[in-house]
């Protein structure tokens, strides 16, 4: 994917995309400054919107409703579909079927699990400081669907940090100005033009 982009990674795009990880092959898009821990976990109508306007320039065309696909390389960004309200952030590609070179496109907190789940706690910490630095998560959400085994009970120490993290985070320069996609058009319609 980076080397169908032309700056070399999605977050040149805008600060609401980015290529959250180049060897999983995920995709971030932004969400939210703050969460409340019954949000629904899963992309927007206009998440998936701006997804598509941005990589529309690039090559990309939507195939379905949940695929977009690169015209000349074939390589596609998968919208793992949600299946049932209340499942687990950590199971989002668990169904889903990606061919070698696809990618994922996640909400961060679903990003962040594929975090933990795929790289040692240190890496995994490490990759999530960075990725709330660009696209905070839903700490509560992750939080809440840790499961019983050694990487999650690890990984739980580490929630009070990343709350700092976070906190630190959306206070800083580069998130205060961000809204959630869906809230712009809202926010926009209170100030008429003319």
């Amino acid at each position: 994917m980076t080397t169908i982009l032309s700056n070399g990674s999605a977050d040149v795009l805008s600060p609401y995309l980015w290529v959250a990880d180049q060897s999983l092959r995920i995709v971030s898009v932004f969400d939210d400054l703050k969460y409340d821990r019954a949000d629904a976990d899963m992309l927007s109508p206009a998440m998936r919107q701006h997804l598509v306007q941005q990589l529309k320039p690039h090559g990309f065309r939507q195939k379905s409703g949940t695929v977009l696909e690169h015209r000349q390389s074939g390589v596609r960004c998968i919208m793992p579909k949600f299946h049932a309200l209340g499942a687990s952030p950590f199971d989002i590609t668990r169904f889903a079927e990606r061919k070698d070179g696809d990618y994922f496109v996640l909400t961060p907190t679903q990003v962040a699990c594929q975090f933990v789940d795929n790289y040692d706690l240190e890496d995994a910490v490490e990759r999530i400081r960075t990725l709330i630095n660009r696209h905070p998560i839903n700490l509560f959400k992750l939080v809440d669907y840790l499961e019983d085994k050694p990487a999650h009970k690890d990984f739980l120490a580490a929630i009070g940090h990343l709350k700092y993290v976070q906190r630190e985070a959306i206070e800083g320069p580069n998130l205060r100005r961000l809204r959630a996609l869906g809230s712009m058009g809202s926010a926009l319609r209170n100030f008429p033009l003319a």
